[in-house]
């Protein structure tokens, strides 16, 4: 049993050996995992880092054009508020003053045929009956 004592110790020295390898080999591997992953890690952090930057750029002067826009916004209400204040009181302005007296002028008027009327019934009422013919009589041959 002595030899095959010394075969199994020697296998069993093989695969601690074996063993020691693979764990080393593990060890490397995941060392330059790793660094790999650092690399990439650190590249990724220098590229984005611009890109956060510009994008926070953006956002920025997106935010100044909507503060901007809403200004304008804002002055356009006041503007239109202000035309249609304007444009009513124009309208009042030409009702008191086009309107009113255009009404005065109507009843000017109407108080004019009112007097022409009269006076037409009187001189109606003044004149002479004139005697009444048939018409028929004259156009008669007979």
């Amino acid at each position: 049993m002595n030899e095959w004592g010394g075969v199994f110790l020697g296998i069993i020295a093989l695969a601690v050996s074996v063993m020691a390898i693979v764990q080393v080999g593990v060890i490397v591997f995941g060392a330059r995992l790793v660094k790999r992953v650092e690399q990439m890690t650190q590249q990724v952090d220098r590229e984005i880092k611009p890109l956060l930057a510009n994008l926070n750029v953006v956002s920025q002067e997106a935010a100044r054009a909507a503060e901007l826009a809403a200004l304008q916004v804002e002055r356009v209400d006041a503007l239109f508020a202000d035309v249609a204040g304007k444009v009513e009181e124009t309208a009042a302005s030409l009702q008191s003053a086009i309107i009113a007296p255009a009404r005065e002028g109507m009843a000017l008027v109407q108080g004019i045929k009112a007097a022409f009327g009269a006076l037409r019934e009187i001189r109606a009422a003044s004149a002479p009956a004139s005697p009444v013919h048939d018409e028929d009589d004259p156009l008669f041959i007979g």
